[in-house]
C-alpha cells in the first residue's frame, strides 16, 4: 500500500499550515484557559475557503453560510438515558399540520454556545414498531432558537476553547423546509457525518502526538537535573516542583527527592508475588527492583 500524499494531499496539508502558522501556543492557552472560542481562528480557516471541504452536499441555504464563516452549527445527537447507543434516543419531535414541535434533551453539545443552527436527529417513530432499530429517526437543521432551547455549558478540565453543553428543549417549531431528506432515514444521513468523524478524530490524535513530541524534543535542552536526584539523566527536577506545592515527602524533606530504599518486608512481599505469578507492584517504572523504590516519592503513594 503506497502512503505518500498525492499532489493534491500535500497542497491541502501546506494550505491548513499556513493557515495554523498564525496561531501560536499562547493563543490556544489563551483560549483554553479563558473558555474563550477561537473565532480568530474560525474566520481565518472560512476566509482560506477550507470550511467546506468536508461538509455534505446540502441546500444552499445551509451549506453557502456556513463555508462561508458567517454562520457556525452544533450537532444535537447524544442524549443522556441513551449514551453510545444512538437508537435509543427519545427526543420525539410531534407531528402538525406544517412541520413538528419539539421537546427532549441533548447531551455533551459542542459549541452550543456560540452556534446559530443546530443539527437534531429525532426519533418520529418509536424503536418497537420500527423494523430495523435504525428506522423510523428523522434529521432536522434548524435555526439554535435561544427562547424554545436552553444551552448550559458543561464545566470541563481541559479543551475548553471548545465548549461542551447539555441542550434543553421546550417546544420547538420545526417546520417542513428543514427536515433533512425523508421522515425515518436520519441515522441512514447521520453516518454520513459520522463515518469520515472517525478518521478525522483518528487524524487529530496521531497530529497531537506528533507536536507533543516536537514540544518535547524543543524543550529537552532547557531541562535541569537537580543536584539532589539520584538517578543521573532523569528529565525534570520532580521533586523540586513537588516540594515547592508543599508535598511531604516519606523522610519528611520538602523541596528535593532523597534515596530511600526498599524495606525488606515489602521486598518479600514482591517477592511471594512474584513466586505466586501475580505481577509485582511498580513504582516508577522499575517492574518491583529496589530501584522502584529508590525515591521516596510522597508519602500514601506506596503500594502492598
Amino acid at each position: 500500500m503506497d502512503f505518500e500524499l498525492t499532489e493534491q494531499q500535500v497542497a491541502i496539508d501546506e494550505g491548513v499550515r499556513r493557515v495554523c502558522a498564525g496561531f501560536d501556543d499562547a493563543y490556544w492557552t489563551e483560549c483554553d484557559e479563558n473558555a474563550k472560542s477561537p473565532k480568530e481562528y474560525y474566520r481565518a480557516m472560512a476566509d482560506g475557503g477550507w470550511l467546506g471541504m468536508t461538509m455534505p452536499e446540502q441546500k444552499a441555504r445551509w451549506l453557502k453560510p456556513l463555508i462561508e464563516g458567517k454562520q457556525k452549527a452544533c450537532f444535537g445527537v447524544t442524549e443522556p438515558d441513551a449514551g453510545l447507543d444512538t437508537t435509543s434516543l427519545t427526543t420525539s419531535p410531534a407531528r402538525t399540520n406544517s412541520g413538528y414541535r419539539l421537546n427532549g434533551r441533548k447531551m455533551w453539545t459542542s459549541t452550543g454556545q456560540v452556534a446559530d443552527k443546530i443539527l437534531l436527529l429525532t426519533r418520529t417513530t418509536p424503536k418497537a414498531e420500527c423494523k430495523r432499530p435504525t428506522d423510523g429517526m428523522t434529521l432536522f437543521y434548524t435555526d439554535l432558537d435561544r427562547s424554545k432551547i436552553e444551552v448550559r455549558r458543561i464545566c470541563k478540565m481541559g479543551r475548553n476553547a471548545v465548549d461542551s453543553n447539555a441542550v434543553f428543549i421546550d417546544d420547538l417549531f420545526l417546520p417542513d423546509k428543514d427536515r433533512v431528506g425523508e421522515e425515518g432515514k436520519g441515522f441512514k444521513y447521520i453516518l454520513d457525518s459520522l463515518n469520515p468523524k472517525r478518521v478525522l478524530v483518528a487524524s487529530e490524535a496521531i497530529g497531537v502526538g506528533r507536536d507533543a513530541l516536537r514540544y518535547s524534543v524543543r524543550q529537552r535542552p532547557r531541562r535541569v537535573r537537580p543536584a539532589n536526584w539520584a538517578e543521573p539523566g532523569h528529565p525534570a527536577p520532580l521533586g523540586r516542583v513537588l516540594g515547592a506545592a508543599g508535598v511531604r515527602f516519606l523522610d519528611g524533606a520538602a523541596g528535593g527527592v532523597a534515596i530511600r530504599r526498599r524495606p525488606a518486608a515489602w521486598r518479600r512481599r514482591g517477592e511471594r508475588r512474584q513466586a505466586a505469578g501475580r505481577p509485582r507492584r511498580v513504582l516508577n517504572g522499575d517492574a518491583g527492583g529496589d530501584d522502584a523504590w529508590r525515591h521516596g516519592i510522597c508519602a500514601g503513594v506506596s503500594g502492598g
